[in-house]
């Protein structure tokens, strides 16, 4: 009877393993889960759409974030698997698909820390805490040192990593308590902006316009799972550390979005500093102390940006890292875990070059139709995260239908049918969020919505589709030359894995 090869690891995966060191309990995945799932940066502009955003928000967490989040506790109980959605992905459909998820999944974090977080965290230091000239020198070693700080959290040893994104997740819980806490005390003072409870009526529009935003905040509960093999006991953790993580996620982006609409006009909060300037707003209540506040607030942003940004880092490094290693990302070289720190230090330092390299373009390319072209494929780029779940939900649920014998310390209401139910309701969410990055104006299209691609993007409708398409379509061309480079890695497996 033929072996399964699905079910095998290569030599060289295996021999990763005694590299591995128990590092993360209860406690740690749980704030592993909330420096990752909670990004400040999106906070405001989710709030941008004013009580529509705000409904739209509570909607899409009842009916997504909450129930992606107990498919994935499910999961990876059932299957803890250093890798994570790697080896879940590569179970229910094989290694090229696996490594198709992988790549569509880390190539986002790089791209994002050095075209996107980076730009924030300066905005904040600078307005905030100590002026820096823009394009001076002190702006590029700012955002370099941003850079390479969260991949050395990423590179250090897990037991003192997991310290710095646990301070980090208590230091994001912090500011948004400050934001919230104060938001009353500012509204019983100064009075809040109207809030028309007319505006919270739905509308496609709105929906399609705030879904990609809403959508890429709210997946990532999987993400601990990429160490599962450094956990003291990822089958009874996984789904606890989950639930409390969906739960304290909701009401960390509830809460402030409401905080900021009560007190923010709608057309006044930015996206880049519309977070730190509610708070600055508020802590006018203050008086003479506010201006130490606020710089406080924002050296706790910016660090909760770092742990956000180091935090994807380690879980999607090691993803790609085992890919590499189980003959799916090109050589293996990329798979070697380092026999000191035990962390994949090899695909940590690829993506510290890659979060330079984007720096570099996002810094120098600032005008003109280069420009307009750059910020087409940032955008792109750093939502194939989202992309990659089309390949990850099919995946959980097969293996939720076809593998029952496995032990599940946790199960979803419903059993089978109700996570089927579950995973088909996210799998739609997630087309169309994906619809929105790749094909930008399609859904607007077809429900006679406007979408003015000159204002938004400066650039034709074809132009950015073009550049959007494109853009998806090397990515993945990247992962099918990987899996095809890793022909030589998969001629030695070894063991067949057992349920």
């Amino acid at each position: 009877m033929a072996i399964n090869s699905n079910l095998q690891s290569t030599v060289l995966a295996k021999a990763q393993e005694k590299r591995f060191i128990k590092s993360l309990g209860r406690l740690d995945i749980t704030l592993f889960i909330v420096a990752a799932i909670i990004s400040l940066d999106t906070i405001a502009t989710i709030a941008t759409g004013g009580p529509q955003s705000l409904f739209w928000a509570v909607f899409v967490a009842l009916t997504f974030l909450i129930p992606i989040a107990m498919l994935m506790a499910e999961t990876g109980s059932a299957f803890p698997e250093e890798g994570g959605l790697y080896q879940w992905v590569k179970f229910a459909y094989g290694r090229l698909a696996a490594g198709i998820a992988s790549v569509l999944y880390w190539i986002t974090n790089p791209l994002w820390l050095g075209g996107s977080l980076c730009f924030i965290a300066f905005d904040a230091f600078s307005g905030y805490v100590f002026e820096i000239k823009s394009g001076s020198a002190g702006e590029w070693i700012f955002k370099i040192a941003f850079i390479w700080v969260a991949i050395f959290l990423a590179i250090v040893n897990l037991k003192l990593g997991k310290r710095f994104i646990g301070a980090g997740a208590i230091a994001k819980i912090t500011v948004i308590s400050l934001l919230v806490i104060t938001t009353v005390i500012y509204g019983v003072q100064n009075g809040f902006e109207p809030f028309e409870s007319s505006k919270l009526m739905p509308t496609l529009g709105g929906f399609i316009a705030i879904a990609p935003v809403i959508l890429f905040s709210y997946v990532g509960f999987e993400a601990p799972n990429a160490a599962s093999d450094e956990m003291f006991d990822a089958k009874k953790d996984t789904a606890p550390a989950i639930r409390r993580g969906s739960v304290i996620a909701t009401l960390a982006y509830i809460l402030p979005v409401l905080a900021i609409i009560l007190i923010v006009p709608a057309n006044e909060v930015e996206g880049l500093t519309g977070f730190m300037g509610a708070i600055k707003e508020v802590f006018s209540v203050y008086g003479g102390a506010a201006d130490f506040l606020v710089t406080i607030a924002a050296l706790l942003f910016i660090f909760g940006l770092l742990s956000l940004g180091s935090a994807w880092m380690m879980a999607t490094d090691r993803i790609q890292a085992i890919a590499s290693a189980d003959g799916s990302f090109f050589s293996g070289w990329f798979g070697e875990f380092s026999q000191k720190f035990g962390t994949p230090v090899r695909v940590n330092i690829l993506s510290g070059f890659m979060s330079t390299a984007f720096l570099f373009a996002a810094m120098t390319i600032v005008e003109g139709d280069a420009a307009a072209i750059f910020a087409v494929v940032l955008t792109c780029a750093i939502s194939t995260l989202l992309v990659s779940y089309i390949i990850i939900i099919p995946s959980v649920m097969k293996l939720n239908r076809t593998v029952r014998d496995v032990n599940r310390p946790y199960e979803v209401a419903g059993g089978v049918r109700g996570f089927q139910i579950m995973g088909w309701v996210t799998f739609l969410y997630i087309c169309i969020g994906s619809i929105g990055v790749v094909f930008p104006g399609t859904l607007e299209s077809v429900f006679g919505l406007e979408y003015n691609f000159e204002e938004i993007w400066g650039m034709s409708r074809s132009s950015v589709q073009l550049f959007t398409a494109g853009t998806m379509a090397v990515v993945i061309l990247i992962s099918i030359a990987g899996y095809i480079g890793g022909k030589n890695v998969r001629k030695d497996l070894t063991g067949v894995k057992e349920f």
